[in-house]
């Protein structure tokens, strides 16, 4: 389970973050990335703590595929929270693919979307 500090809820925060963010795609996974005082004018997240989002569409399954996918989602990132940006916001669009992977490799995938999506944004990592 995520900390409440570190969940998006808002649906303003997963807008931005999808329309303005570092995008870095995996064969299961997407990664929408967006620093803290972006220079294109995004609402900059407030708090500290990083937020993470999930997405998980009908097209990955039924809800009790979906709901799989997103405990697994929630465990990887929970995992990845310290090596995220102090205000960074990351949505995780969860492809059709992740119904069948393993969490070892939605793990995997999460961390290497998101290091790619740093080393895009040109920051830390």
């Amino acid at each position: 389970m995520l900390p409440a500090r570190n969940r998006m809820t808002r649906s303003t925060d997963f807008r931005v973050t999808v329309n303005r963010g570092v995008r870095a795609a995996q064969r299961d996974l997407v990664v929408h990335s967006l620093a803290p005082g972006a220079p294109d004018g995004a609402e900059p997240n407030t708090e500290d703590a990083p937020k993470v989002g999930l997405v998980v569409g009908k097209s990955v399954g039924n809800a009790v595929q979906r709901h799989r996918v997103s405990r697994q989602l929630r465990h990887a990132s929970r995992d990845l929270l310290p090596e995220l940006r102090s205000g960074e916001l990351l949505v995780i669009r969860a492809l059709p693919g992740s119904r069948d992977a393993a969490t070892a490799t939605l793990q995997d995938e999460l961390r290497a979307a998101v290091q790619r999506a740093h080393a895009k944004s040109g920051s830390r990592q």
